[in-house]
């Protein structure tokens, strides 16, 4: 390839890896074309399944402003890069590597820092993010409903007590 080619590769990667909230690095030796073509399918709409060269990919997230560890480079390379949920892309990866052990995930960056494969798998066993901010708007609701339930009680309590003070003055004052 001559040095134009690459130097054009390294730009195109580089703008990947900028323009993605994360990036999965997999081993795919052993997988059928086929194979690679359910697991474009399996990442969602928000990612992009490429296979890569090793040293251009180094080159690329190094000039992104990205550490990867060299060991993640060794061996036959693919890369996710994930433009949306990348809780939905790592179980993508996770489920299609359960069913091809011949995936192998390495590791990745997710928001510019650099990620384990354990912690890939942990990110893919996170619900999603609609799921989490679902949960996070019950809860506010319920808070709020308790706080609404706390302040209309200081008024009532307010006035059953104004109410007992007259009847007991009532009370004092027919007795006399």
């Amino acid at each position: 390839m001559a040095r134009p080619d690459k130097a054009a590769a390294v730009a195109e990667l580089t703008d990947k890896f900028r323009s993605s909230g994360a990036a999965v690095l997999t081993e795919y030796r052993g997988l059928t074309v086929a194979q690679l073509k359910q697991l474009r399918r399996s990442l969602g709409e928000n990612a992009q399944y490429a296979v890569v060269k090793n040293t251009l990919t180094q080159i690329a997230a190094r000039e992104a402003g990205i550490t990867l560890d060299d060991q993640l480079f060794a061996g036959p390379t693919a890369v996710a890069f994930v433009t949306g949920d990348p809780v939905e892309s790592a179980k993508g990866l996770r489920d299609f590597a359960k069913e091809n052990p011949n995936l192998i995930i390495k590791g990745g960056v997710l928001d510019g820092k650099a990620m384990s494969a354990d912690e890939i798998k942990k990110l893919a066993d996170l619900e999603s993010r609609e799921v989490l901010l679902s949960k996070l708007a019950g809860a506010m609701k319920g808070k709020q409903s308790q706080a609404a339930s706390l302040f209309q009680a200081l008024p009532t309590k307010l006035v059953r007590t104004v109410d007992a003070l007259r009847a007991k003055q009532a009370e004092q004052g027919g007795a006399e």
